[in-house]
Formats: structure tokens, sequence, C-alpha cells
């Protein structure tokens, strides 16, 4: 259950982050590809939608590790193998990025999702 804490922490941290972009924060330079100071309307929308699914990927990964039995754990197990492809697909996507702010804080940000995911998703959580 270690496991699904560190991911929920990291999570709950990005979300705040989320928040804060959503609510004008000068931040937009470690997000969304970094062009923005202050995100335009459309990213701060899904700066929310993060939000979301932030939450429901911390909710996935603790029904991963059995603390709670609401979904079928067929259904959790191959969820949490896309929790992983998605992290995965997010440390490309953010080594790639313009922005240096966002590449430098970001990609290890979303490797330690990654590899926390994958070791879930493993059952090893």
């Amino acid at each position: 259950m270690i496991l699904a804490l560190i991911l929920t922490v990291i999570l709950a941290a990005l979300a705040v982050f989320q928040i804060a972009l959503a609510a004008g924060a000068p931040w937009g330079r470690f997000a969304w590809g970094g062009q923005h100071r202050v995100l335009p309307r459309n990213l701060r929308i899904g700066s929310v939608i993060s939000i979301i699914i932030y939450a429901f990927i911390a909710f996935i990964a603790w029904e991963r590790v059995g603390a709670s039995s609401l979904l079928p754990a067929a259904f959790t197990q191959v969820a949490m193998w896309v929790v992983f492809a998605y992290f995965a697909l997010g440390i490309v996507m953010n080594a790639i990025s313009r922005s240096k702010s966002e590449r430098y804080t970001m990609t290890p940000v979303v490797t330690v999702l990654a590899i926390v995911s994958l070791l879930i998703a493993m059952g090893l959580g």
C-alpha cells in the first residue's frame, strides 16, 4: 500500500499545482508545453480536467493494491497498466517539451509516477 500512497501524494501535489494554474498562477512554463506564463482559458479547463484524472488514477491504484474492492479486480489490473502507459507517454511528452522548466521539473516527476504505477500494475504494491 506504500506505493499507492506515494502515487497519491505526488498526484495530490500535482493537483494543487493544477488548481493554481487554473486559478491564474503565472507558472505556465512548467505545464502544457510551457508556452504561456498564465494559461489561457482552454488550458485552465485542461488543468481542471487533469485534477479529475489524477483522482481517478489514485482511486484505481488503491483498488489495485486491495485497499478497497468497489471495482472488479480484472478491471483494475488492466486499468493500472493503462495508467502506466499514460505516465510512460508523459515522460516522452515532457522530455521533448520546448520549455526547459517543464523538461527539467516534470520529466523526473512523471518518471517517478511511471515507475510507481508499473510496480503497482505488476502487483507489487
